[in-house]
């Protein structure tokens, strides 16, 4: 199974475009095969890196991702593929990092540079208000009618909530202070020299959590941290095709975050329910249709189910076993364009495991007809093939 972009970068789902970068040329770094050789592990893991970041830094690709998951990009995304198997990849940011580590153009600081610089550089500055909620996922279950269709649900959700108390701020009034641990930078740095250069360590101030501020006067009721737990009710739009497995992102639909930070996403994964009278192709069906033997020589018609309902099908004279007829248009819409798919109709011969003594008697009789009998049919094609060869060769 497929890994998530997200997770192989690294990344929340609300990520933006810079954070998406930054992450992609620090794994590029650390997996690039130049670094790695004859190590296959690492040139899987470059691989992933880039086929996630060709995704994800593209608008169009990532919405797509967000909505179907791995559906809706194709079977691989990294389509150009070079040795690694990259595609757009910004492989310039990889190689002038390569270059500012080893000697080769402007190095104002070894493995800082790498990183996103330090200093005035990559410092982040002051966090923004409140910390970000984390992504939710659930698992809905449709049945085949609704993933025909496309449905509309509506889902009671158990969350993390912002606390009415104090109205997410954590505070009962209001009021914040500076943190004394990182002076309200948010993050907290770490020095140490290598043989390149100085390598600086960035992170998250523990006191604050990177918001810069702390709250005064703890609101009671949620312990300062904003959020708890409750429950909404959520509605999802699901469109017809979708399969087991893909995924619908609800954005800002997940967990609150602490202190009035913005709401995760919700993640909801599709769960397809088995059938108890239809097989899925794709976006076909199949129904297997058990018929008398009579039905099938002289022909019939026979209400057959669908996913719209009973339709009326006529089985043709001389009907043979395991034959597919089609009823157009009776299958599952298309995920992605107009239209929906057939449904099949699989014919086979109905045996009776009980038969009273009349019918054996009718059976034995028709057993003994030369019109139904395999043997006899048989020996006519075996003879007529003969015969055409002798014909052939004569």
């Amino acid at each position: 199974m497929k890994k998530d972009y997200y997770e192989v970068l690294g990344l929340s789902r609300s990520a933006t475009k810079d954070e998406i970068k930054k992450a992609y040329r620090k794994l590029a770094m650390q997996y690039h095969p130049d670094k790695n050789p004859d190590n296959k592990d690492a040139e899987e893991h470059f691989k992933e890196v880039n086929e996630a970041y060709e995704v994800l830094s593209n608008d169009d690709k990532r919405r797509r991702y967000d909505q179907f998951g791995h559906a809706g990009v194709g079977s691989s995304a990294a389509s150009g593929g070079g040795q690694y198997g990259a595609g757009t990849g910004d492989f310039s940011d990889i190689f002038s990092a390569f270059n500012d580590m080893f000697g080769g153009g402007k190095q104002r600081g070894g493995f800082e540079d790498v990183f996103g610089g330090a200093g005035t550089g990559g410092r982040r500055g002051r966090a923004s208000s409140g910390i970000h909620g984390t992504d939710l996922k659930i698992r809905l279950k449709l049945t085949l009618e609704e993933i025909a269709h496309g449905v509309e649900k509506t889902l009671k959700i158990k969350k993390q909530i912002a606390c009415t108390v104090c109205n997410g701020t954590g505070s009962k009034s209001g009021a914040t202070e500076t943190c004394s641990t990182c002076q309200g930078s948010g993050e907290v740095r770490q020095a140490a020299k290598t043989m390149f250069g100085q390598f600086v360590n960035i992170a998250a101030c523990p006191t604050c959590g990177g918001e810069g501020r702390v709250v005064k006067d703890r609101c009671v009721s949620c312990y300062g941290e904003g959020i708890k737990q409750g429950e909404v009710t959520v509605k999802v739009t699901v469109p017809a095709g979708v399969q087991d497995s893909n995924y619908l992102t609800l954005r800002g639909q997940g967990n609150a975050g602490p202190r009035g930070g913005a709401n995760g996403d919700l993640i909801v994964v599709i769960e397809e329910k088995p059938h108890e009278k239809f097989q899925r192709n794709g976006d076909d069906v199949i129904y297997h249709l058990a018929l008398g033997f009579p039905d099938l020589v002289l022909g019939t018609k026979v209400d057959v189910p669908t996913l719209d309902g009973s339709v009326k099908l006529t089985i043709p004279p001389s009907t043979q076993p395991e034959t597919m007829l089609r009823i157009s248009g009776h299958g599952i819409g298309h995920l992605r364009g107009s239209g929906r798919g057939d449904q099949y109709v699989r014919v086979n011969v109905f045996v009776p495991k009980e038969v009273s003594s009349h019918d054996r008697e009718l059976l034995k009789e028709l057993k003994n007809s030369s019109a139904i009998s395999p043997a006899d049919q048989n020996d006519r094609e075996e003879k007529s093939f003969f015969e055409k060869a002798r014909d052939i060769f004569s």
